[in-house]
């Protein structure tokens, strides 16, 4: 691996994604897999005077712990990643795995118990990050095991990772700018608008936003970017809805997903492979049936499908839709212990019209 991308992004990611102050309280986590990052990002953050602390997640620790841990055991609050969300001022965490197949045996309702053991400490990242005493970034740290589940070579996701934060250019936070300023005019579009009807392959659904607050994702919570995003109103989503890629949920795969929404709530649930799955998480809280993001890829520069929806959700010409929780910096209410992402194609037949004017088309905005 390049050490002048690791620094970059590194260095990205501290003064420009979450932009680090003297003083304050800087959480870094990931997976073993992904130490060198933790070492690059909390070097970075020190320079800047911030107070580091780090959590090294344990994959086969994780492993154990779903294969023979009880309903308590799975449904316990995590009480360090509790503590220290209450705390820091920054949370900087990076996926990077050494397999991602580790749950590939794991039974649904085992999944969703451990799903639940999250709801604690993810109630108060929410408010958090929705009243902004929270700042947090994801992003990728590649592996060999991401590598193969993008079906690369370690150097070509290497390669796909930093090109896709636009680290090969010598200032990526100036291009990123420019991104954040051609996404604002869509956002500033989207905000004077009521309802959004998506149609598309075995798609209809009118989805409600009058009054909640549309997101420009450029770099400040996802790294790489690319994205705008609201939340719906709870209870004014109605139709159907298939989507295109495999949902990818700890690691397990469902495909040929197709809900049917009244009123905001998932009331059909099929998939043509994974559908036990599909509806135990359907089923994991009351706020596990309502939609908690509605968004738009942005990133033209992101065109193949990795499995991995830090990139996959950013593919310019998508669409994705969370059930879960909700973002309450966009206005959102919906409260629940998951959110998980789905992904649309539109580059082929896709319509959406903003209070009945087509804005897009084919994947991409024709205002």
């Amino acid at each position: 691996m390049s050490d002048e991308h690791l620094k970059k992004l590194a260095e990205v990611l501290v003064n420009y994604s979450v932009s680090v102050k003297p003083g304050e309280v800087v959480l870094i986590q990931a997976e073993e897999a992904a130490i060198e990052w933790i070492e690059a990002v909390a070097e970075e953050a020190i320079k800047a005077g911030a107070h580091v602390e780090t959590l090294v997640d344990l994959l086969l620790v994780k492993e154990k712990l779903l294969k023979y841990g009880t309903e308590d055991l799975l449904s316990h609050e995590r009480l360090i990643q509790k503590s220290i969300i209450k705390k820091a001022d920054v949370w900087l965490t990076a996926w990077g795995t050494r397999n991602t197949k580790a749950n590939s045996n794991i039974e649904p309702r085992k999944l969703q118990l451990a799903t639940k053991g999250s709801s604690s400490w993810r109630k108060i990242y929410s408010e958090r990050m929705g009243d902004g005493s929270l700042r947090w970034c994801g992003t990728q740290f590649p592996t060999h095991a991401d590598a193969q589940e993008a079906e690369m070579s370690l150097s070509e996701y290497q390669d796909f990772v930093y090109g896709a934060g636009l680290l090969d250019l010598k200032n990526p936070v100036a291009a990123w700018e420019k991104i954040y300023e051609r996404q604002q005019k869509w956002v500033e579009y989207l905000e004077a608008k009521k309802e959004i009807h998506l149609v598309s392959e075995h798609t209809d659904l009118t989805v409600r936003v009058e009054g909640r607050k549309w997101i420009n994702s450029c770099g400040k919570k996802n790294f790489p970017d690319g994205e705008i995003f609201t939340s719906p109103v709870e209870n004014k989503v109605n139709g159907y809805v298939s989507f295109t890629f495999p949902g990818i949920y700890m690691g397990k795969t469902i495909e040929g997903i197709y809900l049917e929404v009244k009123d905001g709530k998932v009331i059909t649930a099929s998939a043509k492979k994974g559908e036990d799955l599909l509806k135990v998480l359907l089923e994991t809280d009351n706020g596990a049936k309502y939609f908690g993001e509605f968004a738009i890829g942005t990133n033209y520069n992101i065109q193949r499908f990795t499995r991995n929806m830090l990139f996959d959700e950013k593919i310019g010409g998508t669409v994705h839709m969370a059930i879960g929780d909700s973002m309450p910096e966009a206005g959102g209410k919906n409260r629940s212990a998951i959110h998980w992402d789905m992904l649309c194609d539109m580059r082929k037949d896709g319509k959406m019209y903003a209070d009945g004017e087509l804005f897009y088309e084919k994947g991409k905005f024709i205002i």
